[in-house]
């Protein structure tokens, strides 16, 4: 050793020894386990400092338990961390700027610590939420000459007594409205979150991302949305422990062009987060892979019905803790085994296929005893959270997302169709509305709007600038939650070049492309314009229309082409440099249909091209 390896070698063998570790035992295989921890808790569990959100802060836990399994098979382990920050708390605030771009940023910052221990045998990825979950898939998916593991945070129980995480973020809109009081907000607003961990009771972005790494092969089967802090959460940590260190396999053998195409059909079959259609091309271009198109997702959601009866999307809205009992991820894929729709013979982190891992849980214990604990603890029947599709068919359950087109949105949008409300789908599955435009440059201004009940039953809210190069493509959610929790609500249509949360529902068309401040047609809307929207849950067609005087699309196409930008157009004055950087960049690396990533060959390409004047 002293004659052939680094010095580095070295001299990390004497920090490991300077850090306690025993002497004798340095050279056993070295693991590096990286999470998103957040916080500091006391040993009792009492909070000594807090993190952003209960995503974060418990999955040190998981970090304990993979360790001292790695440390009792004789491996050496290490841990670092890139904290996530909250979407539900920067929700509304300039915070919400830096949201989508810190996704890119983390994944580059947990890339790097793995490459900063280059005596790793390989890596174990721990992570919950929304931005800081994809940002780990992405570093573990470039990892490709690695094994790597997935360890997904799990989610918080839902609370006995108050509201889920999704409705307590619109208290201030009902109080506004005068539909709740302030001693009831006062205590929603403190009984939401049932346990300090976990992602949110939802399938919103957290959980929808736990589903894709499970159904990318990245995690053991059976381990998206396990309650966090109970035995089942903890073994699953030191079950990926054991599967890291007898892995004969790396990451390039595990993340194929098939495994982004399971992925794809468990989003569609879950009714997962819109905004996974940023972050599974991410995924798929740090893996040096296809990124899925358009046309891609279009041909999946028309080909796979949903089957999961959760929250937001209902009927019933089980909370994903009861999705979890009911089977989560393996028990879908087994309907979607036998519809002839995933790709089994894929290798998985388990070191087996998929088809060998759904053949283990169809007859294992763990299966049915979960199973007959929903249906005797909660009265629950499995079979009404994870449908057959011809019960989920029965039930109403739709298709998830489709892909608006007109000429508001040359280039496309994004409605998750199935969460439209049902009692404004006309007979025949067709969402049809014609409505006024209300045109605001500002989420403030929307909110605000929303708030002093200016926005009426059969307006469609039109929010532009809010794009990459306006405000980081922020997220919206206190807009479309306010809609879904306000009585008229649902007569709202909501049209922006933004996105949205994972919870959010309703008639809200979002991706709107090209954004408003690069020229898209949105940027030509004024207010009090005739918009008129179709969105067929039954082909997923979809179009958003800008209509003239005499109500035809031709003369609103006219109007297009005459007028100028909105006056009050403007990028946000308050985004950040580093944000306004990462935008400027979108338009050379595929933007928000490419996954909104860095792709370095292309932004080389583009400043090693000559120049119009050389």
């Amino acid at each position: 050793m002293l004659l052939r390896r680094p010095s580095g070698d070295l001299f990390g063998w004497s920090q490991n020894a300077g850090m306690g570790w025993d002497s004798s035992k340095l050279g056993g295989p070295e693991v590096l386990i990286l999470s998103t921890h957040g916080g500091l808790r006391g040993a009792d569990g009492t909070p000594v400092a807090l993190g952003y959100h209960t995503g974060h802060f418990e999955v040190h836990l998981l970090v304990d338990a993979a360790a001292r399994q790695l440390s009792a098979l004789g491996a050496i382990p290490f841990a670092g961390y890139c904290t996530d920050p909250c979407d539900g708390r920067t929700q509304g605030t300039t915070g919400m700027f830096d949201s989508l771009p810190y996704r890119n940023d983390a994944a580059i910052v947990l890339s790097r610590l793995a490459r900063s221990l280059p005596t790793r045998r390989g890596v174990i990825g721990v992570a919950t939420c929304d931005k800081g979950l994809p940002a780990m898939m992405m570093a573990l998916a470039g990892m490709h000459d690695f094994p790597a593991v997935l360890i997904p945070g799990g989610v918080t129980l839902g609370a006995s007594d108050g509201e889920d995480a999704a409705k307590a973020q619109t208290l201030g809109a009902r109080f506004a409205h005068g539909e709740i009081t302030l001693e009831y907000a006062a205590q929603a607003g403190c009984s939401t979150c049932a346990t300090p961990g976990g992602g949110c009771q939802f399938l919103g972005t957290a959980a929808t991302s736990q589903v894709i790494g499970e159904a990318l092969g990245l995690s053991l089967p059976h381990s998206a949305l396990a309650p966090s802090g109970l035995p089942i959460w903890l073994d699953m940590a030191r079950r990926s422990a054991r599967a890291l260190l007898g892995a004969k396999h790396t990451t390039r053998d595990i993340l194929t062009t098939k495994a982004i195409h399971n992925a794809m059909v468990l989003h569609a079959a879950f009714g997962g987060s819109t905004n996974l259609i940023l972050h599974l091309p991410a995924i798929a271009h740090a893996a040096k892979l296809k990124r899925p198109t358009v046309d891609d997702w279009s041909r999946v959601n028309r080909s796979v019905p949903r089957l999961v009866d959760v929250l937001p999307n209902g009927p019933r809205n089980h909370i994903t803790a009861q999705l979890f009992l009911a089977g989560a991820v393996p028990e879908v894929m087994l309907h979607l085994r036998h519809a002839g729709l995933l790709e089994v013979d894929v290798l998985t982190t388990s070191g087996q296929t998929l088809g060998e891992n759904l053949s283990w849980w169809e007859q294992s214990e763990r299966r049915h005893h979960l199973r007959a604990l929903l249906r005797d603890r909660d009265g629950v029947d499995p079979q009404n959270v994870i449908m057959d599709p011809d019960s989920a068919r029965r039930a109403g359950l739709t298709s998830t997302v489709c892909f608006p087109s007109g000429n508001l949105a040359p280039e496309g949008a994004v409605v998750k169709a199935t969460s439209i409300d049902p009692s404004v789908v006309d007979t025949d599955g067709v969402y049809r509305k014609t409505g006024r435009a209300r045109v605001f440059t500002s989420e403030p201004a929307a909110i605000t709007a929303i708030k002093n009940q200016q926005i009426q039953s059969g307006d469609i809210m039109v929010l532009m600038g809010r794009g990459p190069m306006g405000a980081g493509m922020e997220e919206t959610y206190q807009i479309t939650s306010a809609l879904r929790h306000l009585s008229f609500g649902k007569h709202v249509a909501l049209l922006t070049d933004a996105r949205f949360s994972g919870i959010s529902t309703g008639a809200c068309i979002g991706h709107v492309s090209p954004e408003a401040l690069a020229g898209g047609p949105l940027s030509k809307v004024r207010d009090g314009d005739t918009i008129r929207i179709r969105i067929d849950r039954n082909t997923l067609s979809a179009s958003v229309d800008l209509c003239g005087p005499d109500g035809s699309t031709e003369s609103g196409t006219s109007l297009i082409a005459e007028r100028m930008p909105h006056p009050d157009l403007q990028p946000d004055p308050e985004l950040p440099p580093e944000t306004r950087l990462w935008a400027l960049l979108q338009g050379l690396c595929g933007g928000s249909w490419g996954g909104c990533v860095y792709d370095v060959e292309a932004i080389t390409a583009r400043l090693r091209a000559p120049t119009a004047s050389a």
